[in-house]
């Protein structure tokens, strides 16, 4: 052993530290744990962490199957993702066909063309219901919500202030979520007649 080991051992015998959790062995795992502990903050908070640590996860195994596990669990969550944006796209699919039988019929008349527009438009919105999606139609005198309302506009109107006068657009959420607010058109008062 050359010189410079013989002296830094020797040093750490007499001036090191002692009985820490980690030096009661030589275990890999729990050295390696320790160092990675160690460079993150000072022996004294890494103590009771450790140890923490060490009771979770007692060996490599068990570190590395609760990383299996997480891993799963974001595979299981990334799928029924998946699938659930497949049924989506499935309910779409009866729109997306009625929409090409409407251009292919080109003899049908104007009446026969707006019930098929209708019956798609009818199947469109049964596919959004289906997959949690509602409009946002506030009515006329509603009190403006600047959570589901975007203001375009201020007229001039008997309507209370900040109420809506009329919807430029409907909006749109996903369950609770706001894809898309409605665009409105809110009530000012009007000015005073200085007669």
């Amino acid at each position: 052993m050359p010189d410079f080991a013989k002296t830094l051992i020797a040093w750490q015998r007499r001036h090191g530290r002692h009985g820490l959790p980690w030096q009661a062995t030589r275990d890999p795992y729990r050295v390696w744990l320790s160092e990675v502990m160690l460079q993150q903050t000072q022996v004294e908070t890494v103590i009771p962490y450790y140890e923490r640590f060490l009771a979770r996860f007692p060996d490599v195994r068990a570190l590395a199957e609760a990383d299996n596990v997480r891993k799963r669990a974001a595979a299981e969550v990334a799928s029924a993702h998946r699938f659930a944006l497949e049924r989506f796209i499935g309910s779409l699919l009866p729109v997306l066909d009625s929409l090409e039988a409407a251009l292919g019929a080109a003899e049908s008349t104007p009446e026969a063309v707006r019930n098929g527009i209708e019956l798609t438009l009818k199947q469109l919105r049964g596919a959004l219901e289906k997959a949690g999606v509602t409009d946002i139609a506030p009515a006329a005198g509603a009190r403006f919500d600047p959570n589901l309302h975007q203001a375009m506009a201020a007229v001039e109107s008997d309507a209370e202030p900040n109420a809506v006068v009329a919807v430029l657009q409907r909006g749109w959420r996903l369950h609770e979520r706001v894809i898309r607010p409605a665009l409105v058109t809110v009530a000012k008062p009007r000015p005073a007649n200085d007669a």
